[in-house]
């Protein structure tokens, strides 16, 4: 049986990037998260075909997760996985295009927007990293999963304000994803500790995040226990062409929570 989240490879620098491609039109690049044992497909899985309708969505697996190559001396940071974004990008002869980051891809998308202004059309933050805070538990218990299907399931029960999303077959598949060869060695390679410093390492300038001039639209769970609903209003105020959009009895996953709400908004956003 094949894998759904192995998709295409292209070269992108010095290593090979796993990525999906769908649809035709305007480009909407999704960045996922960074929890043990993600994925695009993982990430993305329920959003991706139904944008596909309307754009042409690309989802790569950042450097150190997922399919995409494992390079020995690489130094993971969030100024690799930009150029990482870029060289795909470039790879694919696409210029300009639409960004959707997740939690550390929504850090990602601001460093992108904030290098490269020329590239990025509109953006949408989703329990988004990308400014300073104090680590949350939840944080740090996602940055420190050891494997486990307990410790999966405890993360799980983190991540989601509902149990009856988290069932045991999601964890048990989110748990065999991260026992994948490679896959926590290089992700405990990450977020070491005292992990406060990877938030820092992940946070933009405010002076240049307030610099940034395209349409945002930034969504947040309210009851998210992992990236703190504060971040997104701090976020609100600093970018002026900005709006934001709080779901209730939602935890850290907006796109799976409330999937089909969360597909709307960014139709809506994204054909305005």
């Amino acid at each position: 049986m094949s894998n759904p989240e192995i998709a295409n490879s292209i070269n992108t620098g010095n290593y090979n990037t796993n990525y999906h491609d769908l649809g035709e039109g305007e480009v909407v690049l999704f960045i996922h998260g960074s929890g043990p044992g993600v994925s695009a497909f993982a990430n993305w899985r329920l959003a991706m075909p139904q944008l596909a309708k309307n754009f042409r969505v690309i989802a790569p697996d950042m450097v150190g997760f997922g399919y995409s190559d494992r390079p020995n001396d690489i130094t993971y940071s969030m100024d690799e996985w930009v150029e990482q974004a870029i060289n795909l990008m470039d790879a694919l002869k696409i210029e300009k295009f639409n960004i959707v980051g997740n939690s550390f891809g929504g850090g990602l998308a601001l460093c992108l927007a904030i290098k490269y202004p020329n590239r990025v059309n509109k953006m949408v933050l989703m329990g988004a990293m990308g400014v300073d805070f104090e680590i949350t538990a939840g944080l740090d218990q996602a940055w420190g999963y050891t494997p486990s299907i307990e410790n999966m399931k405890a993360l799980l029960d983190t991540f989601a304000y509902s149990r009856e999303l988290v069932t045991d077959d999601l964890a048990k598949m989110r748990y065999e994803a991260s026992i994948r060869p490679g896959f926590q060695e290089s992700f405990s390679s990450m977020f070491p500790e005292p992990r406060q410093n990877s938030v820092k390492s992940m946070a933009s300038d405010e002076k240049e995040i307030a610099s940034i001039d395209k349409d945002v639209l930034i969504i947040h769970g309210r009851d998210d226990k992992v990236i703190p609903f504060e971040n997104s209003i701090r976020l609100h105020n600093l970018i002026e062409k900005s709006q934001l959009h709080g779901f209730g009895q939602c935890g850290h996953w907006s796109q799976i929570e409330h999937k089909d709400r969360f597909n709307k908004l960014l139709e809506d956003f994204f054909l305005e």
